[in-house]
């Protein structure tokens, strides 16, 4: 089995997603955006996972290979491979569905919950009533056609949803671990900027290491949805 993850910043990798596929048996191939990498041919490629990045898909104009990424997730929705998107990535393939995205009324940077939705779909995934997760975003999306909605919070509608059987997109973070949570810290500090919803460096590092046991815990759950292992 082959799972490739379109990154695009170096800062922004598969985090606790890594282990997970490599217990699972999967081999790990990947196209890095910001090295100028080409896009694979999706003909044996059995999961796509879509990393975030601190630009808009709104940003053709300075970053051309957008308009291709999101041709190459329509495809694989399309090919019916498992696809997931993480924040950025989420937003991409709400874009690929033909759902607009945009400045959210306000930006999520640390820790805080989502609830889950209540959906009566037994196809689709359940999020708990309320799980604390780690966030890092400033826009958000609406719910392409057909979506199922999963997960909401008080600072953004739209914080999940699945499309299918096989498609789901996160707004937030569920790989971070502590060294990718202080990778952002570094690269994106100066989104920091007080507000209801932006913790303080300090408190986001402090994060105790229960909170990334259990987003790391859920996201391997996420990825037994998607993929059946």
């Amino acid at each position: 089995m082959r799972a490739h993850y379109l990154q695009h910043v170096p800062f922004e990798g598969l985090g606790s997603i890594e282990p997970w596929l490599e217990a699972a048996g999967y081999g790990i191939t990947v196209t890095r955006f910001h090295e100028g990498e080409n896009l694979p041919n999706l003909d044996g490629m059995d999961l796509l996972v879509v990393m975030g990045g601190p630009m808009s898909v709104n940003d053709e104009d300075q970053f051309p290979w957008l308009a291709a990424e999101k041709k190459f997730i329509r495809d694989a929705i399309d090919a019916n491979k498992p696809v997931l998107g993480i924040c950025l990535g989420a937003q991409l393939i709400a874009s690929a569905l033909g759902a607009r995205v945009f400045p959210n009324r306000c930006r999520e940077i640390g820790w805080f919950p989502v609830q889950g939705v209540s959906h009566g779909d037994r196809g689709a995934f359940s999020f708990p009533a309320s799980v604390e997760v780690f966030h890092w975003h400033g826009e958000t999306f609406e719910l392409p056609a057909g979506a199922i909605h999963l997960a909401s919070s008080s600072g953004c509608v739209n914080q999940a949803f699945q499309f299918g059987r096989s498609v789901i997109g996160l707004q937030f973070h569920l790989e971070t671990m502590p060294e990718s949570a202080g990778e952002l810290v570094l690269h994106c500090r100066e989104d920091l900027i007080p507000g209801e919803y932006v913790q303080a460096e300090e408190v986001i590092l402090s994060a105790k290491d229960v909170k990334y046991r259990t987003i790391n815990h859920l996201m391997g759950e996420i990825l037994s949805h998607l993929t059946g292992v």
